[in-house]
């Protein structure tokens, strides 16, 4: 069963792009982990202050792996609100048709 965390954090509309930058060694280090099949942390089109998260894992084992050994980010700001839940996912299948 692949596990999606997926979800929303907003910051300060002027750290925002600083705090998206900071979370890239993230990004980076966790797609080159086993069981990653993806990562996002990027700056919303329409919210100043809002930085959307997605990750998406082959398993819950896989996703705690990396939790374990994950790296901190260079740059992090105070998160002010925001929802970010994680989904267990099964099954799978094309989005349309």
């Amino acid at each position: 069963m692949t596990v999606s965390v997926a979800g929303k954090v907003y910051v300060d509309p002027a750290e925002r792009d600083r705090y998206v930058a900071g979370h890239q060694v993230i990004v980076e280090k966790a797609r080159t982990h086993p069981g990653c099949l993806d990562v996002v942390i990027s700056a919303d089109p329409l919210e100043p202050g809002r930085v959307d998260v997605f990750e998406h894992w082959e398993s819950e084992e896989a996703l705690n792996a990396w939790r374990a050994i994950a790296p901190r980010p260079a740059y992090s700001a105070e998160i002010l609100d925001g929802e970010v839940f994680k989904h267990r996912v099964s099954p799978s299948g094309p989005p349309f048709g």
